[in-house]
């Protein structure tokens, strides 16, 4: 799978993830990579409390959550 965002610039790079929101396939240069803290529930194992877990999405969605974030605030 190539980036979705390259492909539209007319240049090919492999997609190393895949947008969470929209599904379209990524590059390193296009993924906007956050990190967020995940509760497992407690007596489920060593990796029991709390984990950062990631999440990747494509720029186009990664603007619309920021603008929906922005417009909540205000």
């Amino acid at each position: 799978m190539n980036c979705y965002d390259c492909a539209l610039k007319d240049t090919t790079a492999p997609a190393v993830a895949v947008c969470d929101r929209c599904g379209c396939g990524v590059c390193l240069r296009h993924a906007h990579v956050v990190g967020r803290l995940t509760e497992r529930a407690p007596g489920s194992g060593p990796g029991a409390g709390r984990r950062l877990a990631r999440r990747v999405t494509c720029p186009s969605c990664y603007e619309a959550e920021e603008f929906d974030h922005v417009r909540c605030a205000g």
